[in-house]
């Protein structure tokens, strides 16, 4: 206890000897504080100065540099400036290549038609108009509507066809007249409609001798008869069933329902898969590249020294040369995208060579780089096109407020067309001894009301059917069913419900208002944009392009005049095999991976349903044409600072490589070009910010070429020298259907 008490006492202590100090500091602090406060006052001012001075050193230092970078920039403009002429003189003469490519599959479509016409080999050449008349009189008086000897002559027919679409979209405007371009659609609508005559013909005719076909269990009539391009279900009520539901086309996988009302009456019903699409506007099967193209072959570089432009001149004579189509123009008024049929890159036998003395002539009229968009003169003249098209048709404008009606600018059918069709089941053979009888009748194929014209206000039970999806045509969402409305010439979504989609069965099931045709469609940009690319020399004259897409990856052998689809993978998966490892030209390539349901080629209107950042067509195209003269020594991917660099200018990785393997991440560096300027940037893929800065002891040049001149080795300058100008070409076709600098 005591000791408690004598330390309570001690802190009493020091707490009054504390208070003591305290008081009297408080005593003496007005003075304290007024002489801390005029040192503080001191240092402050002294620290304002000290930094006023540093920022003005700074400030100094930041000009200075600012200085000795301009003036360094000027000097490299200048040189720049001094060798823009015999640089792009140089760059001309290397762009000859493509005139040659031009005039190689000029040579080669006359050449075609010469041996076509010394065949003799029984089919019309399709672009004679009286050659194409003859052979569809001839087989629209043929009488023999054997399904067999139909589907025969249908294929035939497809040839024919996809020969014209072919011409519309590989031929040059100035080499094809409006004469021609009309001449050919209309061969192309009058060979669908025949074709699907006689379906209706060969139809009727099975329809006919139905009891002949008659199906042991069901007592009906069932068949399904199939080749590569069509598949035919078609069933007939014979024995008029009131309990009859359903029937399903096991070999087809297609299947339907039938109301009571049907199920008693003399019908049939037909499905009619066509693996192609008739049935769609004739613009939406010859959609041709982006009207971004600058190869024309009625007007290339006057002569080099034109080229040598400032700037702000060429944007001049870029707007003047503007040219713009309106969106609802067919195919044939579009720009057409140029390739060749030839496995090999060596000139048709027979064909006479194009000299050099005729390339430099045509040179002169030829200016791959001069006719291209400035983008906001583009925006102000698709703005006045939209304007012009909803003044000019409503239907255009209904597109737009009618939920119902299919915007063929986004949603495509993929997978052919379904024609489901009820028919009336016309008198069928009697066998009688010997003899086979059957009562003739003038109407042909007969479509049954259904629902019935009296029962129009009445409530009629809707039809269900099920479609079985084929392997050859990839769905990464569900599609869209839709039905075409021939008097609106439109795919509608309306009279269709209770849409069913099975991924796993791969088949879908939906319920309809009538019968009709339908299709399954899908958006067209749902593999847009892409998620990254690739393009890089495997061999002499030889590269492999990739595009890495958002559900599917695809590889694209370039060899030669030609291309391969090498392999589409989905989900780490090949898929598609049966296109795949087929040497074909970039136009059908683009058509086999359309039909797939596989589209990586944009359309002229793409930019209205992706997400992109537009470049303008001066940087976008010119650097495509550059990257295509140098694909065979240098490789090019795709950069994330090319989002940064805005719509003038482009940004991509680069590697010289001249080996097949695939290229190091430590070999990539970044290239930036507007269409006059090429620059090598001091950062890379990793760096934390986007920066114009020039890479350290690196200059500007005109070209993408000199620039990577700065930088190459002789071999790989050889090899770009000796690059065959098909191959080129091949390549220019891919990056400029792809558009991978804008739509990545």
């Amino acid at each position: 206890m005591p000791p408690k008490m004598y330390s309570n006492n001690i802190d009493t202590h020091f707490l009054f000897i504390a208070n003591i100090k305290s008081g009297g500091k408080n005593k003496v602090s007005k003075a304290e504080q007024l002489r801390l406060q005029k040192e503080e006052e001191e240092r402050r001012l002294k620290e304002e100065e000290e930094a006023q001075i540093q920022a003005q050193q700074e400030e100094a230092a930041r000009l200075e540099k600012e200085r000795i970078e301009q003036e360094l920039m000027k000097k490299l403009e200048a040189k720049d400036q001094e060798r823009r002429e015999s640089e792009l003189a140089e760059l001309h003469s290397l762009e000859q290549k493509f005139l040659s490519a031009q005039q190689w599959k000029r040579d080669y479509r006359a050449y075609a038609k010469w041996e076509h016409y010394l065949s003799c080999d029984g089919n019309p050449d399709p672009t004679v108009l009286q050659e194409i008349n003859t052979f569809m009189s001839l087989w629209r008086d043929d009488q023999n509507e054997d399904i067999q000897l139909v589907m025969k002559k249908g294929e035939q027919v497809l040839n024919l066809i996809e020969k014209l679409q072919f011409l519309l979209l590989d031929t040059p405007p100035n080499e094809i007249t409006e004469k021609e371009t009309f001449q050919y659609q209309e061969s192309i609508l009058e060979l669908q409609n025949l074709l699907h005559q006689k379906y209706n013909g060969a139809t009727d005719h099975l329809l006919k001798s139905g009891n002949m076909l008659e199906d042991a269990d069901s007592g009906n009539m069932q068949a399904v008869i199939k080749d590569k391009n069509v598949t035919l279900c078609i069933w007939a009520n014979l024995k008029k069933k009131v309990r009859f539901k359903n029937h399903m086309f096991y070999d087809a996988k297609h299947g339907f329902d039938l109301s009571k009302s049907l199920a008693v009456n003399s019908v049939a019903v037909r499905i009619l898969h066509t693996h192609y699409d008739h049935v769609s506007p004739l613009w939406l099967q010859c959609q041709s590249v982006p009207k971004l193209e600058v190869l024309d072959s009625q007007e290339l570089t006057q002569h080099s020294k034109d080229n040598v432009e400032e700037p702000e001149e060429e944007k001049k004579k870029a707007k003047e040369e503007l040219n713009l189509p309106a969106e609802g123009e067919t195919c044939s008024d579009r720009r057409k995208s140029a390739i060749s049929f030839k496995e090999n890159g060596d000139r048709p036998a027979g064909v006479n060579e194009t000299t050099e003395e005729e390339i430099r002539r045509k040179s002169e009229t030829l200016d791959i780089p001069s006719q291209v968009q400035d983008p906001l003169l583009q925006e102000e003249t698709n703005e006045k096109e939209e304007m012009n098209e909803k003044e000019e048709t409503n239907g255009k404008e209904e597109t737009i407020t009618d939920e119902n009606i299919v915007d063929l600018q986004q949603f495509v059918p993929v997978g052919g067309v379904y024609h489901i069709d009820v028919l009336r089941l016309p008198p069928q053979v009697k066998q009688i001894n010997d003899w086979s009888m059957v009562e003739l009748l003038d109407v042909g194929l007969e479509a049954y009301p259904y629902p019935p014209e009296e029962a129009e206000d009445a409530a009629q039970p809707l039809i269900k059917i099920t479609l079985g999806l084929s392997d050859s045509v990839m769905y990464f969402e569900d599609p869209v069913i839709a039905r075409w409305d021939p008097a609106g010439q439109q795919w509608r979504t309306d009279g269709i419900s209770n849409i069913t989609y099975e991924t796993q069965e791969r088949s879908v099931t939906f319920a309809m208002s009538a019968f009709y045709t339908v299709a399954l469609l899908q958006d067209a940009h749902l593999n847009m944009p892409y998620q990254a690319w690739e393009l890089r020399p495997t061999g002499v004259d030889e590269a492999i392009l990739v595009v890495a897409a958002v559900f599917a990856t695809i590889r694209i052998h370039i060899k030669g005049n030609q291309c391969m689809l090498s392999s589409v993978v989905v989900e780490k998966k090949n898929v598609l095999s049966h296109i795949t490892g087929k040497w074909i030209s970039p136009v059908d390539l683009r058509a086999v991976l359309k039909k797939a349901g596989v589209n990586i080629f944009p359309g002229e209107y793409s930019h209205k349903y992706v997400s992109v950042s537009q470049k303008a067509p001066l940087a976008e195209v010119r650097a495509y044409q550059q990257m295509a003269l140098v694909a065979s020594a240098f490789a090019f991917a795709w950069s994330k600072w090319n989002l940064e660099a805005g719509q003038e200018q482009v940004v991509f990785k680069v590697s010289e490589h001249l080996k097949a393997d695939s290229v190091s991440d430590n070999d990539w560096s970044l290239y930036l070009f507007n269409g006059q300027k090429a620059q090598k940037l001091k950062i890379t893929e990793t760096s934390e910010a986007f920066s114009e800065e020039l890479e350290e002891d690196s200059e500007f040049h005109s070209t993408l070429l000199h620039m990577l001149k700065d930088f190459a080795s002789q071999e790989a300058i050889d090899k770009v020298e000796t690059a065959n100008f098909l191959f080129i070409d091949v390549v220019y076709q891919l990056l400029l259907a792809t558009r991978v600098l804008t739509y990545s």
